[in-house]
């Protein structure tokens, strides 16, 4: 059992978790949902078409012009406590690596701290442990934030996910986080050349014969991109393709741009694997 905010997920269940990023410079939407307006309407639309769980980010992953904590925190905490105010019973997710943020958004009312770069603030699983809160324990193959991989080298990339991001798991657990509120990430380009992270999404079976429920960030991504030699507007495609690979071998958790389409996809894959039923069955019953 997955058990994030008020909400409980059982094994099988998948759970959609939108992006909404307060950010002007992001990679995807370039800014869209800076503003609080926007931002309202996309966590709205979100939450309608099937996101249980909305991440809020407040740095772009990318290089980029500097974002010191003061900025992240007024970019984000204040926004949280609004979404916290409209939509009561949606999981609230904050994508940070810094433990001054964490616990600036935990106090607005965060139900996860996303760190999508490994660990490299040891001190925010303590902030997820002093607060109650879920955690996100990612492979950024030792990158530092902000920064883009440069001749990674790895000698079993999968073998490097399971030390890193079990091993973050299990000491959140010893610090306090609840363990069935831990969910490990291969981080997809996260300190990983493209190769890496095909070889990461084949080997996926991996990480969840480890017990811990699996979250996967494919999102428009550039693995995505150079696989098809597609530019960031021309990624639904394949990232859906690949968000149907990871439903098969077991992922749980899927943090997505296209909430209505990811859905579609893992409720058919799921029904094809058995994990659930048609919505309908009228077919041949008539």
């Amino acid at each position: 059992m997955l058990r994030l905010g008020k909400r409980e997920f059982g094994p099988h269940e998948p759970v959609i978790m939108a992006i909404v990023n307060r950010t002007p410079d992001s990679f995807y939407d370039q800014g869209a949902t800076f503003r609080d307006e926007p931002a309202l309407a996309r966590v709205e639309r979100a939450v309608a078409d099937g996101a249980a769980i909305i991440d809020i980010g407040g740095v772009k992953a990318g290089p980029g012009e500097e974002v010191t904590a003061a900025e992240e925190v007024r970019r984000t905490v204040g926004f949280v406590a609004e979404v916290r105010r409209r939509f009561p019973e949606v999981v609230i997710s904050v994508d940070t690596w810094r433990h001054e943020v964490g616990e600036a958004v935990c106090e607005a009312g965060a139900d996860v701290l996303n760190d999508a770069w490994g660990g490299v603030d040891p001190r925010l699983a303590e902030v997820a442990a002093r607060y109650r809160v879920g955690l996100v324990c990612t492979h950024a193959g030792g990158a530092e934030p902000r920064t883009r991989p440069h001749r990674v080298e790895y000698d079993d990339v999968m073998a490097d996910i399971l030390r890193v991001t079990v091993g973050l798991a299990e000491r959140a657990v010893s610090l306090g986080v609840p363990r069935e509120s831990v969910m490990i990430d291969p981080g997809h380009d996260f300190g990983k050349n493209t190769r890496h992270s095909l070889e990461a999404t084949r080997r996926l079976g991996e990480m969840v014969a480890t017990g811990w429920p699996v979250l996967v960030s494919l999102s428009n991504k550039d693995f995505v991109g150079e696989t098809l030699d597609r530019p960031v507007k021309e990624r639904v495609v394949g990232t859906l393709a690949t968000t149907a690979v990871s439903v098969w071998l077991g992922a749980q958790v899927y943090r997505v741009h296209e909430v209505a389409e990811t859905r579609q996809v893992v409720e058919m894959v799921g029904a094809i694997a058995g994990w659930r039923g048609p919505a309908v069955a009228r077919r041949g019953l008539a």
